[in-house]
């Protein structure tokens, strides 16, 4: 087989010299064995592909989706505030004792005179520090033929002491006049006093809106008490001694 390769390779080698019109050499066998080893030993390279990566499709995570539940607001129906009507105004009725001591010592008509008889009492509390009373007292009970009649305007500041007493005391004007075989008088001057007041009634602080400022202290609710007060109903200089207490019941409205 070597052989016969060989052989047709010369010949080949031989015709295309003469074709062409060249120069003719010889060809030794040498050669011709070397091109065809040549040519048996060439391999093809082969053609080897690229190595291409898979292609990773990444997927993101899924977002977890947060319902947030729907919640009603509900509007809270208003209260209505009860509106308690309360306000400061009273009323008592009660007895009175007077003194009368006349001031003229050596005189024939000198020396002292009781009495007895009503008093009454209207005043209106603007708060339960201060309020505002007209009083009247008239002795119609005599022991030695003497009479008073005393009535008069009063600024009444007040202190509370627990949940139904004031004290409270009587600064004002009034107007003052005797009868009887004892001194007479007849003057319009300053009066002073001071009392206390008690709340009798159940009532208790309510719940709402009072008509004024304050309530629940010291005889400020609507319903019954008592008092008890002095008065020294002339305060002048050279007059004679007129004082009187008095107690009764009063109505707060």
């Amino acid at each position: 087989m070597k052989n016969i390769k060989l052989s047709m390779a010369a010949l080949l080698a031989m015709s295309s010299l003469s074709f062409a019109g060249g120069e003719f050499s010889v060809v030794t066998p040498y050669e011709v064995e070397d091109a065809v080893m040549a040519e048996e030993a060439y391999v093809e390279p082969e053609i080897v592909e690229a190595y291409v990566a898979p292609k990773i499709e990444v997927v993101p995570e899924p977002v977890p989706v947060v319902v947030v539940p729907k919640v009603k607001v509900v509007e809270p129906v208003p209260v209505p505030v009860k509106k308690i009507q309360s306000n400061g105004f009273y009323a008592g009725l009660g007895i009175a004792g007077a003194r009368y001591s006349t001031s003229c010592k050596g005189c024939s008509n000198s020396g002292e005179d009781n009495t007895a008889g009503v008093m009454a009492r209207v005043g209106y509390d603007f708060n339960k520090y201060v309020g505002l009373e007209a009083r009247g007292i008239k002795t119609n009970w005599k022991s030695e033929g003497g009479k008073v009649e005393h009535a008069g305007v009063f600024v009444k500041p007040m202190l509370p002491v627990g949940d139904a007493t004031n004290v409270y005391g009587l600064v004002g004007l009034a107007k003052t006049k005797t009868k009887g075989y004892l001194q007479k008088t007849n003057s319009k001057s300053l009066a002073l006093g001071a009392g206390v007041e008690v709340d009798l009634s159940t009532d208790t602080p309510k719940n709402g809106r009072y008509g004024r400022a304050f309530d629940g202290k010291g005889d400020q609710e609507t319903g019954v008490g008592v008092f008890v007060d002095y008065e020294r109903m002339v305060v002048k200089s050279s007059a004679p001694h007129l004082d009187a207490v008095s107690a009764g019941v009063t109505f707060d409205f």
